[in-house]
């Protein structure tokens, strides 16, 4: 039976769940880089063994990304950091907010997601990264504004099929689409409102929380916006609003299925002036058609609960049936084995769940 490797990135340190059971129990190991913010994690396994990529930040040293190759036990750091500007960029890394192993295909590539709002780029597995000049350089960047949580980009999605082609999205810029490695990038928001801007339909400057990939199909993604949820079936070149039926339009999180493009599931929030649960009942809802209908899987969450679950403090794993994560700002973390069906507690009283991924390394 393989064994589920789930890491959780919290406001101090770093947490490694297991299951060897078929996701039924868990058992909890840390706390790794004690006193140590972690917004970000991702679990490398395209060359055997997991590989831990942390995105790390302490108050006395900074950011930079980490990495180890034995579940935590030794760490490497590169001098001076792996992620760092130029002296004529102007500007001093903040944050690193995701982190992207990119297709077997190429399995020395990694994408980072940065604060201010950056795309770096890995060609040795994480250990040194470049600037992506496409994006820093464009002419938009400078009315970019930050959102709530920062000027960042927090989502990146590499096209699995196609090298050159990658989307990636950014508060409060919106979606952008590059089609030459990104080496250019545009805009790609047609459809998606911003009711918080005089033209509550522009080109750009949406505050998209989070996008996700449909399955295997390159051209279907979905977004949970600042108000809105979506669904495109290009691209990103349009989308259209899927957001009837749910108790609400606001929330952070967004997660597809990796093999079904038509299941999708959110974890929706009251408004952006009150976010927490709809009733104070924490629910996933997952859409088996594309956005066309809604169910809410309550089995095993909390009422009473008016915490926020934040944009990567939740994710799926790849096994059948799908498993599916979430924690949430109070230190909770929940998973369910069949899909978002039923819901097992992995952990409480953690520090705030920053990040959370999923790995099968057995």
């Amino acid at each position: 039976m393989s064994e589920v490797l789930l890491a959780i990135g919290t406001r101090k340190g770093l947490w490694l769940a297991r299951s060897e059971d078929g996701r039924r129990s868990w058992r909890l190991d840390g706390r790794l880089l004690p006193s140590t913010e972690v917004p970000s994690v991702a679990v490398d396994t395209r060359s055997g063994g997991p590989r831990l990529l942390v995105g790390a930040r302490s108050e006395h040293w900074g950011p930079t990304v980490m990495r180890s190759d034995d579940l935590g036990g030794t760490w490497t750091e590169p001098e001076g950091g792996a992620i760092a500007f130029g002296p004529d960029d102007g500007a001093s890394l903040e944050r690193v907010w995701q982190l992207r192993p990119d297709s077997a295909e190429r399995p020395g590539v990694v994408w980072a997601g940065c604060e201010p709002t950056s795309l770096w780029r890995s060609e040795d597995g994480g250990a040194s990264f470049t600037l992506v000049r496409g994006l820093w350089d464009h002419p938009h960047r400078p009315q970019w504004w930050p959102g709530g949580g920062g000027a960042m980009v927090h989502t990146v999605l590499p096209d699995p099929r196609d090298d050159d082609r990658l989307l990636v999205a950014m508060s409060t810029g919106g979606v952008y689409v590059s089609q030459d490695g990104g080496r250019s990038f545009e805009p790609r928001n047609k459809g998606i409102r911003a009711s918080f801007l005089p033209d509550p339909e522009p080109e750009f400057g949406q505050c998209v929380h989070k996008v996700a990939q449909g399955g295997d199909d390159p051209a279907r993604f979905y977004a949970q916006n600042h108000g809105g949820v979506y669904r495109s079936d290009d691209g990103g070149l349009t989308w259209t609003s899927i957001a009837d039926g749910l108790p609400g339009d606001f929330g952070f999180v967004v997660l597809a299925h990796p093999r079904d493009r038509d299941i999708c599931w959110v974890v929706p929030l009251v408004a952006d002036v009150d976010r927490v649960p709809p009733k104070g009942r924490l629910r996933v809802y997952r859409s088996r058609d594309a956005g066309g209908s809604w169910t809410q899987s309550a089995s095993g969450l909390p009422d009473g609960c008016w915490v926020t679950t934040l944009r990567d403090a939740a994710c799926v794993d790849e096994l059948d049936p799908v498993g599916l994560y979430l924690g949430t700002r109070s230190g909770s973390v929940w998973a369910s084995a069949d899909e978002g069906e039923t819901f097992s507690v992995v952990a409480e009283h953690l520090p705030d769940v920053y990040c959370i991924r999923a790995a099968v390394v057995g």
